[in-house]
């Protein structure tokens, strides 16, 4: 029996061996049959070969790589491949492309080499009428009309609304007894910006709240697998968009009956109707509808991940910290000129009768907030109402900024897709692949920036002015005719934080260590960036 018994055990041990064998190697086979499917889409009538890379495992490709290695993937294949190499991703074949000449060309090429391509899921979220969705001659005639949106005299008019929103968010992580995880509550200041100061919608706290819980899964499904199957990634953001759409049409068409009676502009929708009357377009009520989530996402996500960067930077660079505040003190926007205002207007008032105490109290707080939020705490900055002009002379802050956009770019690259086969650094890029521009790569590897591991805001300082050499080293906002068409409110909502904060602010990190920093699909901290803020001279 013992032989017998033996026998048997071996002969189960043969028959998983082999099953095993069998399904490596079908797997072997299918990766090899997916990697020759797709050599065999390469451009016949080109002599140039497929850039290097892998094509991953049949449907997903290197998705599930991409999503947890993080930067970590680009930069592996990069250092492995070369400058371009092929990959693909979110069920598109791309090619991964970095360096200034080879991005110039991307850029330049919309319209002739490329057009725009988001991930096919980001596409069906946001839908059809968005600019980022346009292409052509609509896109063109929808970058017209969002061009008042963002015009300087609209962007003026954003501004005391925008002031406003961050003095009172930063009021509640001041009030805050514990720690503020700042990513968190940069999405919520963002927020609050697009609604409240774009999209002009004066709604209750808890109504607010209840959207940003919407949007945010709207976001966390943008760059999900184009399969619309219930509990999917894209059904769940389906789902989000249809209630936020549902939300805005009622408040749409408020808006719209407003207009033809009013001339008055009040938010970017104003704007937008007004730039489209101008230019002989009727939008109708879908495509304001998208608009409006557009408008969200462009305010939001990024700028909530710039702003998070920021503070990580301004923790870990104090010096950096005390060459800003000297700069606010000498443009007349740090606490000592605020003192002598205050120092001024008690002396009038106590010449009138009035108690001094109370004249420099009203002098710090509320002379700033005419329009001030009943429901919201009240706001210890002293920092007054700031200007364009007046952002525009505070150079050294301007290079905070933009080392903040270098050091740590929101989003690491655009996506397009060829509209013909074109060479690329010795490859052909077939027709109809995706392409997707690097732009953090590019900013790391850039020959015109010394030292770019190293955060320096004097690189963009008038002594050195690293950029300026290489138009295509410096990309946060992209290039060419798909620029960001919002990047400069992007740059005054950071520009006024930074002044808010480092002029009425102190903050320590709440954690033993600096969190680690995820890439994709935007920058973040990993678990949460936790700081102790509070007022540097509270009332």
């Amino acid at each position: 029996m013992f032989p017998l018994a033996q026998f048997g055990v071996l002969s189960a041990l043969a028959t998983a061996l082999t099953s095993v064998l069998s399904a490596v190697l079908l797997l072997a086979l299918t990766r090899q049959l997916w990697s020759l499917r797709w050599s065999l889409t390469r451009d016949k009538d080109s002599s140039l070969p497929l850039p290097k890379g892998s094509m991953g495992w049949p449907l997903v490709g290197e998705t599930f790589h991409w999503l947890f290695q993080g930067s970590n993937f680009h930069i592996s294949r990069r250092e492995r491949h070369g400058n371009v190499f092929k990959t693909h991703l979110l069920g598109k074949p791309v090619i991964r492309v970095t360096g200034p000449e080879n991005i110039r060309k991307i850029l330049l090429g919309e319209h002739s080499l490329v057009c725009t391509q988001w991930p096919q899921s980001t596409r069906i979220i946001l839908g059809p009428n968005t600019l980022v969705n346009s292409i052509g001659d609509l896109h063109k005639r929808k970058r017209k009309i969002l061009a008042k949106v963002f015009s300087r005299g609209a962007l003026e008019s954003y501004l005391p609304r925008l002031q406003d929103v961050v003095k009172c968010e930063i009021a509640k992580w001041c009030l805050e007894p514990g720690s503020v995880d700042v990513y968190s509550a940069a999405r919520s200041l963002t927020f609050r910006i697009a609604i409240k100061v774009l999209l002009g919608l004066q709604l209750e706290e808890e109504r607010i709240v209840y959207l940003a819980k919407i949007f945010e899964q709207l976001m966390n499904n943008l760059f999900s697998l184009p399969i619309d199957a219930p509990l999917s990634g894209l059904r769940k953001g389906i789902k989000a968009r249809e209630i936020l759409h549902a939300n805005m049409e009622k408040i749409i068409e408020e808006k719209m009956e407003r207009q033809q009676v009013e001339e008055e502009y009040h938010d970017a929708f104003d704007y937008m109707l007004s730039s489209a009357k101008e230019h002989g377009q009727q939008l109708s009520i879908q495509e304001l509808k998208e608009t409006a989530v557009e408008l969200i996402f462009a305010a939001h996500s990024t700028t909530a991940s710039a702003s998070t960067s920021l503070v990580l930077q301004l923790l870990r660079h104090p010096a950096v910290v005390e060459r800003a505040r000297a700069e606010l003190d000498a443009e007349g926007l740090g606490y000592e000129a605020h003192k002598s205002n205050c120092r001024s207007a008690v002396t009038m008032e106590t010449e009138a009768g009035a108690d001094s105490e109370t004249t420099c109290l009203l002098t710090r707080a509320g002379h700033h907030h005419q329009n001030h939020d009943p429901g919201f705490p009240w706001s210890q900055s002293h920092v007054p109402y700031l200007s364009l002009d007046k952002l525009s002379q505070l150079r050294y802050i301007d290079c905070i900024v933009k080392e903040v956009l270098r050091f740590l770019p929101p989003v690491s690259g655009g996506y397009r897709t060829a509209l013909q086969t074109f060479e690329l650094d010795g490859y052909q890029v077939p027709k109809g692949w995706s392409v997707m521009y690097s732009i953090r790569d590019t900013h790391e590897t850039a020959a015109v920036f010394q030292s770019p591991e190293l955060f320096d805001p004097d690189r963009f300082g008038p002594d050195r002015e690293e950029s300026r050499s290489a138009r295509f080293s410096y990309v946060p906002f992209g290039g060419g005719v798909r620029s960001c068409v919002g990047k400069e409110l992007a740059q005054i909502i950071l520009k006024t934080l930074t002044v808010e904060l480092i002029g009425s602010c102190k903050w320590t990190l709440a954690t033993e260590n600096f969190p680690k920093m995820q890439t994709v699909p935007i920058v973040h901290p990993v678990n949460g960036l936790h700081v102790h803020f509070n007022y540097n001279y509270p009332l």
